[in-house]
C-alpha cells in the first residue's frame, strides 16, 4: 500500500480537519455504494476515498473567511 502524508494531499488552502472531514464523508458514500450493489469488498473505503481526493476526482470547497 502506498502511504500518503497528509501534507502531501492538501492543496495549501484546505485544513487538515476539512480534508479528514471530505475523505470519511466519501468512504462513507462509498460504502452505501458497495451495500447497494451487493459487491464483494476488496479494498477499503478509505483507501479508495483517498485516491479519489488525490487524483482530482473530488475536491475540497471551504467557504471564505470573513471577519
Amino acid at each position: 500500500m502506498n502511504k500518503l502524508s497528509v501534507d502531501n494531499m492538501l492543496n495549501g488552502k484546505e485544513s487538515r480537519y476539512s480534508l479528514v472531514m471530505a475523505v470519511a464523508k466519501r468512504a462513507r458514500e462509498i460504502t452505501d455504494e458497495i451495500y447497494k450493489a451487493k459487491e464483494e469488498v476488496i479494498e477499503k473505503p478509505v483507501n479508495l476515498a483517498i485516491k479519489d481526493f488525490k487524483d482530482g476526482k473530488y475536491s475540497i470547497y471551504e467557504p471564505e473567511m470573513t471577519e
